[in-house]
């Protein structure tokens, strides 16, 4: 019996002494500089939000700017609600420009100030708009007398569909300011700037926010690409941006869509075909409460972007057309708290920061297994004015100090070039992550590099669905493909302790006043910081090992110049 017992208790012992030596063994990264894989596209560059007033207030601007400093290519910046109704009142999931309205006689009447004062904003930055055409001015909704909501987070989200969701009272009138805004977007700023702006009729027809049918749909788009191309050849306009095409019902409607742009009788000239010159859909993850901790599901945000690819593969006219993932983020509502919802308590902290890293990197996978063109994966996600600090909402900056998040992008900013071969033997492909998750016992530390000219950057992140304490993990990072000499080092951080205005806030005691001292400090700490001290290291042989952990929710990003 002491010999079964014993025998038990060894097996324990050495099952805890496996489990703690595999957590001591370090993750072995292997970046080949000398193997390229492609562009690093900057498909990253690309943000948008459902308020557009809130675009040129105080906050709105100073984050617009950062955005633009951050990029080393001019950003694509997406919003709702600039053809909306109403006096420019800025409030949750909700905007408006008025820009048209009719006399008693019921003729067009365009007031164009509030839109300029949005498209002057990003013009003004070197960013560029990607004008969303919606919604439906109260003048020409179907349901007038019920048009404006008055949403709060406590209520459902239902109940914003109200009247600006409808289609047009007469196409017509719809196709003519459709002309009437690129017009005068032209005479105010230019053909040679206007060229290079995006254009989409709508939001997600597929849900609530289109109270028509596909075919409804069909037509709007078909008035409004007509007009467009009828005031700016040049210009490029695509859709229909979708839901997630990993629901059933909206990957029929993206299909369906295609098939009139292909093959459907257009609804302006009655000929076969619509114009279509990128294809528009979103992607987003859902994460839940599990067992008292937050569970993020990047399983769902990937398979969304998988079936659009598939989607776009099946037509043989299309497949070559560039593929904008118009919304791509961990979950759906960005005006939702985690007051009310649990599970966004993510946003504040590092966890959304690893999740970006993670999921912009599987997204660079994705498009080339699949050997599509995709032009870019925008976050819906930038600042909301006048509310709690912290409060949960999926947003880059709080009261004016950037969250661990928008770090990320500052990373992604300061990579460029050719992506060259960067592997790891703890990664998760992205295939392994849609069937399982990334909720097992290992996490996902992953790499990605990009060579430009000179200078190597290396991404690294140690990520999990699971938002639960955890050891960190020895890295070693073994470069190869350097001339004989010194190579300069810069090692950027994203964690508990770094680049991480949220935990500052935590240590002042969750302020909502807070002092200008206190806000120089948390200003301070929501940009980039270095790990350590830049340094000079010595290659071997065209070879370099660099060695250090990585918390779990912790991005790094590597930098070397030479």
């Amino acid at each position: 019996m002491n010999l079964a017992k014993n025998f038990v208790v060894l097996i324990i012992l050495l099952s805890a002494s496996c489990q703690l030596y595999a957590q001591n063994q370090p993750v072995k990264i292997a970046v080949d500089m000398s193997r390229e894989i492609g562009d690093m596209k900057p498909i990253w560059a690309f943000f948008g939000y459902d308020e557009p007033n809130y675009t040129y207030m105080k906050d709105g601007r100073k984050l617009l700017t950062e955005i633009s400093d951050l990029s080393p290519v001019p950003v694509y910046i997406r919003t709702h609600n600039l053809l909306t109704s109403g006096d420019g009142t800025a409030r949750l999931k909700w905007g408006s420009t008025n820009v048209y309205t009719e006399d008693e006689n019921g003729n067009p009447v365009y007031d164009w100030k509030i839109v300029d004062k949005i498209l002057d904003t990003y013009v003004e930055r070197g960013l560029r708009p990607l004008v969303e055409l919606g919604f439906m001015p109260k003048a020409l909704s179907l349901k007038p007398e019920n048009y404006e909501h008055y949403w709060g987070v406590e209520q459902k989200y239902d109940n914003i569909f109200t009247g600006w969701t409808t289609p047009p009272s007469d196409y017509e009138k719809w196709g003519e300011l459709i002309y009437q805004l690129v017009n005068h977007c032209i005479e105010k700023y230019g053909r040679e700037e206007v060229e290079t702006w995006l254009w989409e009729p709508w939001n997600e027809p597929n849900i609530g926010y289109w109270s028509g049918t596909l075919e409804e749909y069909c037509k709007l788009y078909d008035y409004s690409a007509h007009a467009i191309k009828k005031a700016c050849d040049e210009c490029t306009v695509g859709g229909p941006h979708s839901t997630g095409p990993g629901w059933d019902k909206a990957y029929d409607f993206l299909i369906g869509f295609l098939q009139h742009c292909v093959k459907g009788k257009n609804y302006v000239t009655g000929e076969t075909g619509s114009t279509i010159e990128y294809i528009g859909y979103h992607a987003k993850g859902q994460p839940k409460m599990f067992d008292d901790h937050i569970r993020m599901n990047m399983a769902t945000q990937l398979n969304d972007i998988a079936k659009g690819f598939e989607a776009v593969r099946s037509f043989p006219e299309l497949k070559d057309l560039p593929i904008i993932i118009g919304e791509c983020d961990p979950e759906g509502c960005a005006a939702c708290s985690e007051s009310v919802n649990p599970q966004n308590g993510y946003r504040n902290g590092t966890m959304y920061s690893s999740y970006t890293a993670s999921s912009f990197a599987k997204i660079y996978e994705m498009m080339d297994d699949y050997g599509v063109n995709l032009k870019g994966a925008l976050s819906w996600a930038f600042e909301f004015e006048n509310q709690p600090w912290f409060d949960g909402f999926r947003d880059l900056a709080t009261n004016g100090v950037d969250k661990p998040v928008l770090n990320v992008f500052r990373m992604y900013g300061m990579m460029g070039g050719k992506r060259v071969s960067a592997t790891s033997n703890s990664s998760i492909a992205f295939n392994e992550v849609i069937k399982n998750g990334v909720h097992g016992k290992e996490p996902d530390i992953g790499a990605l590099a990009s060579k430009d000219g000179n200078t190597l950057s290396v991404m690294i992140w140690n990520y999990h669905d699971d938002d639960l304490p955890a050891a960190p993990s020895p890295i070693e990072l073994e470069i190869e493909g350097f001339e004989k000499g010194k190579v300069l080092m810069h090692h950027y951080r994203i964690d508990k302790e770094h680049s991480n205005s949220f935990e500052v806030w935590k240590s002042m005691g969750k302020p909502q006043d807070v002092s200008p001292d206190q806000f120089e400090q948390l200003e301070d700490a929501g940009q980039l910081e270095l790990l350590t001290s830049p340094e000079w290291v010595e290659t071997e042989d065209g070879k370099l090992l660099v060695k250090f952990t990585l918390p779990r929710q912790g991005v790094s990003l590597v930098r070397f110049e030479w």
